[in-house]
């Protein structure tokens, strides 16, 4: 008897399902089809095997189960306000429920939809987290406001009343490169304090800062902030020994660790030597460390009560974080393997009894880590509490990174939680024809929906938590990521879309539950429409002075054209500072690393970007004078006399709500922080500011800078309306 064979399901049917985008267009605008073969690697590294036609059916009946809407998810976002529909499928009609609200208030009531459409729920007005009881089921309805915390908002909770805020301004510093006697040649909390205070004094309102995300200690040679073990915890290399335990007890520790001279030696460098200075700071943080465990726990003190309350909020996560990084120590100095994923199979679950056995073999290691966690935690959360005491409306930005070290603390612990065996990056461009893989895991969006987007929160609140707002990097990963399979090239990925409405709404409750900003740094190819979404969601984008252009491309949008719900700056991190772009610096630097390609035509290309770079100062310069901070008879300054004051002026009358001041600019300096696409050939994430902190603020030409800041942000909304004509 002939049997029937059923067809099978196609990879890209099952890629398509699981969120991946098959097609997509490239910086040509030309449509790619991602290959099978990439599609499968992919899916398997999702939990969603394919190998065969029997697995392909089996993760294709798995997904379909959890889409379907037969069952309620263990969490809902939703919006204050506005009505609930509840799946039909999951739902009987007649079906008596409850909702208790985080407040206490309970809300009683009947399913009586139509069969086969969805169930509805009153509107719920009062944000929060609430439970949804339904027969035996418990739901989380996460009820968001409509839109996130603003610099409005933050002005408001300030000064009190419906004032309408004037334009504001804050700097941006990376935290590493500040500079403070003491500091054992590695930028940390006391002099972001400093810096904090003494811009505040001047009229800043907001101080955004590099990730302060916790590293690997064992490795200080991995040192780049986006690229860190876990975004739940803290750098602890920016730790000052002397904030906690006083100057007199930090001296001691430098003289029984013997690293006073060593100390003094690394603060003289113009250039962070991680590998050395990580080291040096440890071994005289665990002087301290021994010595709190033998005087203040010993005796129950303050310190000791202060520190048992903080390991107990961090609760789980901060212990799996404290063993991580003594289980990381012990299996490099036994076997050389740094990533967890190759270590004997029962190291790599963090709930295994080898694990419990060895974090109580090595109790006192495990709590010299929380004890770090404990000091950075109180350098960040004193340097936000100091801002805001000292008159900022905002105070801290933190810088989210919108990834973490696939080998780090973060996927280790919530390894159900995040895609494994694949690097986060970006597809081939104009600048870039391989592609990038940066090396980044992140979560899993069919884990988020699955485990009720637990993870994620937990990122958000550890983000929020010492900080009057958040940077969001590359917040387009809110739509959709680059994948690449561990071991491809960068170009054999494809794009995995996330749950974006509900992340926004989970950023906007958690913004308003911290009273704290968001910005999403959303530079690049953009999709239709996304902006305009993160600003109906209250969040603010990011506008840079180089690519504010006229739509034509040659010449520079006037300041009163810029977008008013965006921050403005005059550059980032990863560009050029207005010195070393008027001198054509990146050019120089770009061909010294090797990212330069040579022309068909025989042309030099360097001397083809520099003449470019000429007409693009021209422009700019032009732009400066319609806009009335330059000169209008003058012509423009020489490639080596930067007009750094111009450019600050000039982003100071845009009509943004907040403008951002690179320390490098506010300085003057050429280096940029980092150049992209490199690794050891340009110093990346090592350069030090040559002023200590408190000397900048004795510097009168930097206090003349600030105070012109000042009075142009006060008078901006006058200035920006200027005629942009000659």
């Amino acid at each position: 008897m002939a049997t029937t064979r059923r067809p099978g399901i196609p990879i890209d049917t099952l890629a398509a399902r699981a969120g991946f985008e098959v097609e997509w267009e490239d910086a040509h605008r030309r449509k790619q089809r991602v290959p099978d073969s990439t599609l499968s690697a992919l899916l398997e590294r999702m939990g969603l095997p394919c190998g065969n036609a029997t697995q392909i059916r089996q993760s294709a009946a798995a997904l379909e189960a959890e889409l379907s809407g037969r069952k309620l998810p263990p969490l809902m976002t939703v919006e204050c306000g506005r009505g609930i529909a509840l799946p039909a499928a999951a739902v009987k009609s007649g079906s008596h429920y409850r909702i208790e609200l985080e407040s206490g208030s309970l809300i009683d009531g009947r399913f009586t939809a139509p069969k086969g459409e969805a169930a509805l729920l009153s509107p719920i007005d009062e944000p929060g987290y609430h439970t949804l009881l339904l027969n035996d089921h418990r739901m989380t309805l996460a009820v968001a406001p409509a839109r996130s915390y603003t610099v409005a908002d933050a002005w408001r909770a300030m000064r009190g009343g419906d004032a309408k805020p004037p334009p504001l301004w804050g700097i941006a510093a990376q935290i590493y490169g500040l500079r403070r006697v003491g500091d054992g040649g590695i930028g940390d909390y006391t002099a972001l304090t400093t810096l904090a205070i003494e811009s505040a004094k001047r009229g800043a309102h907001a101080l955004a800062i590099s990730p302060a995300h916790a590293m690997f200690s064992a490795l200080p040679q991995s040192f780049s902030p986006y690229s860190p073990s876990s975004r739940l915890w803290l750098n602890v290399t920016h730790i000052d020994p002397a904030a906690a335990f006083g100057a007199q007890a930090a001296q001691a520790a430098l003289d029984a660790a013997d690293a006073r001279q060593a100390w003094a030696q690394l603060e003289t460098l113009p250039l962070i030597d991680w590998k050395t200075a990580t080291p040096l700071k440890l071994k005289v943080l665990r002087v301290l460390f021994e010595r709190f465990c033998a005087n203040d726990r010993a005796q129950d003190s303050p310190r000791a009560v202060e520190f048992h309350g903080f390991c107990e909020r961090g609760g789980r996560a901060l212990e799996d974080h404290a063993r991580f990084e003594a289980l990381h120590a012990h299996q490099l100095r036994e076997s050389g393997e740094g990533y967890w994923r190759k270590w004997p199979e029962p190291l790599r679950d963090p709930r295994s009894p080898q694990v419990e056995a060895f974090a109580n073999e090595h109790r006192h290691e495990v709590e010299f880590h929380l004890f770090l966690q404990w000091l950075a935690a109180k350098g960040l959360s004193h340097a936000q509490h100091a801002s805001r005491d000292a008159g900022m409306a905002v105070g801290l930005i933190a810088d989210l990174a919108v990834g973490c070290d696939s080998a780090g603390s973060h996927a280790w612990s919530y390894r159900d939680d995040m895609l494994h065996g694949v690097s986060v990056g970006a597809p081939p461009d104009l600048f870039n024809q391989a592609g990038q893989s940066w090396g980044l895991t992140t979560f899993s969006p069919r884990a988020m929906r699955n485990q009720g987007f637990s993870a994620f929160i937990d990122m958000l609140r550890a983000a929020f938590a010492y900080a009057g707002g958040i940077r969001i990097d590359h917040i387009l990963g809110l739509r959709r990521l680059w994948l690449v399979p561990e071991g491809e090239p960068a170009k054999n990925g494809a794009y995995l879309r996330y749950p974006l409405e509900d992340m926004l709404r989970l950023i906007a409750l958690e913004s308003w539950r911290h009273r704290a900003i968001v910005i999403g740094e959303d530079l690049g190819t953009v999709p239709p429409g996304f902006r305009e979404r993160l600003t109906e969601h209250g969040l603010a984008g990011i506008r840079v002075l180089w690519f504010e252009r006229t739509k034509d491309g040659k010449g520079f949008m006037p300041p009163a054209e810029w977008d008013r719900n965006a921050v403005a700056t005059t550059t980032t991190h990863d560009l050029p500072t207005v010195t070393g772009w008027w001198r054509g610096e990146d050019i120089v630097w770009r061909n010294r690393v090797g990212q330069t390609a040579a022309r068909a035509d025989g042309r030099d290309p360097v001397a083809l970007a520099q003449a470019e770079r000429a007409e693009d100062r021209a422009a700019l310069w032009q732009a400066f004078q319609r806009a009335g901070v330059a000169a209008r008879d003058v012509e423009p300054p020489p490639p080596d006399d930067a007009p750094v004051d111009e450019a600050l002026a000039f982003v100071a009358i845009t009509p943004s709500p907040l403008v951002t001041y690179p320390l490098e600019d506010l300085l003057g300096l050429a280096d940029q922080p980092n150049l992209p696409g490199s690794i050891d050939e340009h110093p990346n994430w090592r350069r030090r500011v040559k002023q200590p902190v408190d000397a900048l603020f004795a510097d009168q030409t930097f206090c003349d800078r600030l105070l012109a800041i000042e009075q142009a942000r006060t008078d901006s909304t006058s200035a920006s309306s200027l005629s942009d004509t000659p």
